[in-house]
């Protein structure tokens, strides 16, 4: 070929910027990528077996053989080879052919074939594709039973080795996608199978529950324990029965070949498809926003599959792939209550409604429109979110609006928007992937994000990304980081200050960069003089050594990403550490390119869209400003009356009304604000003094106690509408169950007290409030059902023609100038300083388990086994200064209040720093915190409380169970599956080869 020739057959491909270039498939010229996996090039061309490779994103396995083709006369898996210009490729010749259906015989020679009475005979069973598509009648190698019995031991999934193939799917996804490390096949064993933590048995390893083995498993060994006896017509019988049928099944075979059989198990899998349905849903959990297909029959959940999701493919955590039995729990509020005495009694709708509306229209009368506060839920739906706003301002005429951010993302969000312009995150979760190195602060995210941290976690293990984590308490992401220091409690400001001047002192901040894009460089850098490393060292108590490794780690890095939470955000100077975060970000140029950038992790699945949607005092949707005539001038338009000029009352600032008594009355849904809130001591005393006080929920939660009315809400699953995580990006729910009993979905239940106000709201769909969301909104301007239809996604800002953006800053930042800001901070010390009487730092947050406070997973009982106690961690200093051990039982005293729980000792925290999770069972951690917050958005300092602890007679069990993957689950890392290892047994044999045999007992 001359040189012209191979120019012309080459083109770059913007998508994936590899080289194009031109194969031959059976004959036919087919277009490929260089250095892409051969299988993904043939499968666009025509389909051919491929039972261990699922996917780029596991790349090549090569246990299965299955996907071998030739390859310029040579037999190769196709799985294990890399495109190349102008290779001739067979796959469909004879000797190919032969080879696929040699190695597929030997996976039937490790797994029974009993398609017809299986519960994963579901048409996603590939082991059962297969055979079919090979039209397989008969068998060579006999099914031989591996001699491990079934492990039932996890809570939520069963392995059951005799059906194992050893394809290593499972490990590849556990090593190399969540990167928990747990699995491995003990090829070396004589009968090879799954091991976890090198062992046999799931519980007591370091196995996390998050379901990726399950998910990717491409038959019925590892399977979900809901599923068993669920999904066949048959398959729910007792097991001496199903035994008994598969026996017939098996007998059938000799005579009669598979293919009778397969046409049998055929029709029963069609007929399965009548009772069970799949329903694409978004994650109720965290802000990450994991979508998946939930799969239901009647109100029965059978599972959860993950595959299309822009968040998470097929990645999942322990509560989104198995916490879902809180939707059918008895315990849902399925009518409307009415306090009646010191108890509640079921009322009808139109009682509760009529009630609600007579007391509210009184409260107004009497006092005015602001004697009246609306608090907006971060779990329900943009569209339910937005009609609770336009409730309290179109209806009641008060911008006394508000939402759990003001707990946690407030502070963030008031750092981008003085520094950049959007309160969001600059990128993609993908994007992190990508960055150089990856700064995680005041953050745990393997508990708190978990499917975002996986891919922190590949990154890092497979790509070279460089890891620093700045935490108290070490967590796991500690654990794995290059660098990682513990800055002492409501200093990071300081060190993070101080790596700006660094940058400055040094030559290595990207002055280009900010005389172009920069404002207010100067009067930054003098604000700056004060944070020299000396006393950044001094002040947060890390070694100058490791300040300055940090800060050669930062200039090395072509891109950063810095990611942080409740560490940062719930700290008296919150907002000022977050815009230090930014400040460092611009002062480095990591904004305007891909893989850099700020990622402030959002809580719960839609505290984003629950700001974005205008669920705030002083904000529209689309962070409109309520004070601006111009904007209000255009709502008052829209919804044809006259709104409130002025700023209203944040959830801090609401309590403090109710002291004053200038607050009346609340309609609250979805937030459990006696656990929520900081000093719910305080809190609760406000809620008493309401003259009505409306809660709309699914369960009957701690502040449910103090309500005049109760409202039954829905849950995701139980109705349509939007979610928008913390990469903003907006993403389709639909309703999979019929709201339970008398529930209703949040929208219908806002419409209907609005309309009892006076309104005339006739809303039939919450595709129509997302329509007049995006009129009102240039954030959401271009969003609609149809664009979001199924799986596809947006990230805000989306313009009209619904063009979105991924990556924030491209073309400049958010402000008219298009110029970001660079804005500067003082330190000032946290307020509860440790003393003589209170001598312990307490810190608190997530479980990976439990969410929150428990109010949902608390409810699903394979997560309460797992974790049935809360506990506070103390260190193995602390234990033996106070002669504690784990069990002990100990009262934890703040400034504030008092609570008695057990200890857990734990290397995880340091000297006289102690750490209570956030579930609630015994008592709400926030009876220990105090009032003070941050001054510029009221958002709690949750994490500078002060305490002490006394120990007490009693000494209980352990509070960790054995069977919970912290009480001495061991990982065991490797690259992947290890197939190499496979290959050196004697007993295997590449298909095509004279002689391939079966994995058998080694003598």
């Amino acid at each position: 070929m001359s040189q012209v020739e191979t120019v012309t057959t080459r083109k770059i491909d913007p998508q994936i910027g590899r080289s194009q270039v031109e194969i031959s498939v059976d004959g036919e010229t087919v277009s490929a990528s260089e250095g892409e996996l051969l299988v993904e090039a043939v499968l666009r061309h025509k389909e051919i077996p491929h039972i261990c490779y699922h996917s780029p994103l596991m790349g090549p396995i090569q246990t299965c053989d299955t996907c071998m083709v030739e390859v310029d006369g040579k037999l190769v898996r196709s799985c294990g080879t890399k495109v190349t210009a102008g290779m001739k490729v067979l796959a469909e010749s004879a000797r190919a052919k032969d080879a696929r259906a040699e190695a597929f015989d030997v996976i039937l020679g490790n797994h029974m074939l009993y398609c017809t009475v299986c519960d994963n005979n579901n048409e996603n069973c590939r082991v059962h594709n297969t055979a079919l598509e090979l039209n397989v009648q008969h068998q060579e190698h006999p099914f031989t039973p591996k001699p491990y019995e079934v492990d039932m031991s996890n809570p939520f999934y069963r392995y059951d080795p005799s059906q194992c193939i050893l394809c290593g799917q499972c490990v590849q996804a556990c090593q190399t996608v969540e990167v928990n490390e747990t699995l491995s096949i003990g090829w070396e064993l004589d009968h090879p199978r799954v091991l976890w933590d090198g062992g046999m048995q799931i519980a007591g390893s370091s196995c996390v529950s998050c379901g990726h083995c399950v998910t990717v498993c491409p038959c019925n060994a590892l399977m979900e324990k809901s599923m068993l006896g669920e999904a066949g017509f048959l398959s729910g019988m007792p097991k001496a029965a199903l035994d008994k049928l598969i026996d017939v099944v098996k007998a059938v075979e000799p005579e009669m070949g598979y293919g009778a059989i397969m046409q049998v198990s055929q029709t029963e899998s069609k007929m399965r498809e009548e009772r069970t349905k799949r329903t694409k849903t978004v994650c109720t959990y965290c802000g990450v926003g994991c979508s998946y297909d939930v799969w239901t029959k009647d109100r029965k959940i059978l599972k959860i599959v993950p595959l299309h999701g822009d968040a998470n493919q097929i990645s999942t955590c322990v509560k989104g792939k198995f916490g879902w039995d809180f939707v059918n729990h008895e315990d849902r509020l399925q009518a409307p209550l009415i306090r009646e005495g010191s108890g509640f009694r079921e009322a009808t709708w139109d009682e509760a409604l009529s009630f609600i509306s007579t007391k509210l229209t009184g409260i107004k009368e009497k006092h005015g429109a602001d004697s009246i506060g609306v608090i907006v839920s971060s779990k329900t739906t943009n569209e339910d979110g937005f009609l609770m706003q336009k409730l309290a301002r179109a209806v009641i005429g008060t911008n006394n609006v508000d939402n759990c951010s003001r707990y946690c993302q407030s502070p963030a969000t008031m750092g981008l928007f003085r520094t950049v312009g959007y309160g969001g995150d600059s990128g993609s979760i993908e994007d992190i992937g990508r960055s150089a190195l990856v700064m995680i602060v005041g953050a745990n995210s393997a508990e708190s994000h978990p499917v975002l941290a996986t891919r922190v976690k590949r990154a890092h293990k497979l790509h070279g990304q460089r890891l620093i984590v700045a935490d108290p308490r070490a967590n796991e992401m500690a654990e794995r980081a290059d660098i990682y220091f513990r800055p002492r409690p409501g200093t990071d400001l300081v060190w993070l200050c101080a790596m700006s001047r660094y940058m400055f002192d040094n030559g290595h901040a990207k002055l280009e960069f900010l005389d172009k894009w920069v404002n207010g460089v100067d009067e930054y850098r003098k604000s700056l003089e004060p944070f020299t490393m000396e006393y950044a060292s001094r002040i947060c108590e890390i070694p100058l050594e490791t300040l300055e490794r940090i800060a050669q780690e930062i200039v090395a890095a072509e891109t950063m990403c810095i990611l942080w939470a409740m560490g940062i955000t719930q700290h008296i100077a919150a907002s000022d550490g977050s815009t230090a975060i930014s400040n460092l970000l611009l002062v480095t140029g990591n904004y305007m390119r891909p893989g850099c950038g700020a990622y402030p992790l959002r809580g719960h699945n839609n505290v984003q869209g629950a700001s974005d949607i205008g669920a705030m005092p002083n904000s529209y949707p689309g962070y409109q400003d309520v004070t601006d005539p111009t904007i209000r001038e255009e709502y008052e338009k829209s919804w044809n009356v006259k709104l409130s000029p002025n700023r209203g009352l944040d959830n801090h600032q609401m309590v403090e009304a109710i002291y004053e008594g200038k607050l009346k009355a609340i309609y609250l849904a979805g937030e459990d604000m006696i656990s929520a809130d900081s000093n719910a001591n305080v809190v609760a005393g406000a809620f008493e003094k309401l003259d009505l006080f409306v809660v709309q929920d699914i369960f009957f939660s701690e502040t449910c106690r103090y309500a005049d009315v109760v409202l039954p809400g829905a849950p995701a699953l139980e109705k349509d509408g939007t979610f928008t995580n913390t990469e903003r990006r907006i993403q389709r729910l639909y309703q999979a169950l019929p709201e339970m009993g008398d529930s209703k979905a949040d929208w219908k239940i806002t419409q209907d007290i609005a309309n009892r106000l006076g309104a005339n709201w006739n809303y039939k769909h919450p595709s129509e409030i997302m329509d007049e969301l995006a009129s009102l909104s240039p954030l959401y301007r271009g969003v609609n059902y149809e664009r979001l239809e199924g799986y596809n996604t947006l990230q805000w800002p989306v313009a009209e023609d619904g063009t979105d953006q991924p990556i924030l800053y491209l073309d400049g930042f958010a402000f008219p100038d298009k110029k970001a800001r660079l804005y500067p901070v003082g330190f000032h010390e946290p307020t509860e300083a440790l003393n003589d009487e209170f001598d312990l730092f307490l810190n608190n947050g997530r479980l990976l388990e439990h969410f929150h406070e428990g109010n949902m997973t608390y409810r699903v009982s394979g997560i309460r086994e797992e974790t049935p106690e809360r506990y506070l961690e103390i260190s193995e200093e602390l234990a033996k200064e106070r002669g504690l051990e784990s069990g002990r039982w100990v009262r934890v005293t703040s400034r504030h209040g008092s609570l008695k729980i057990k200890v857990l000792v734990t290397s995880r925290v340091y000297g006289k720093q102690v750490y209570l999770p956030l579930l609630s069972r015994e008592g709400p951690i926030n009876i220990l915190t105090g009032s003070q917050a941050d001054a510029a958005t009221n958002t709690p300092a949750y994490k500078e409380t002060a305490v002490n602890i006394r120990v007490l007679p009693e000494q209980g069990s352990n509070p960790l169970q054995r069977h919970n993957f912290r009480y001495s689950g061991k990982p065991t890392p490797q690259p992947g599956v290890e197939v190499e290892r496979k290959w050196k047994r004697k007993d295997y044999r590449m298909p095509g080869s004279e002689t391939l045999v079966q994995i058998q007992p080694q003598k």
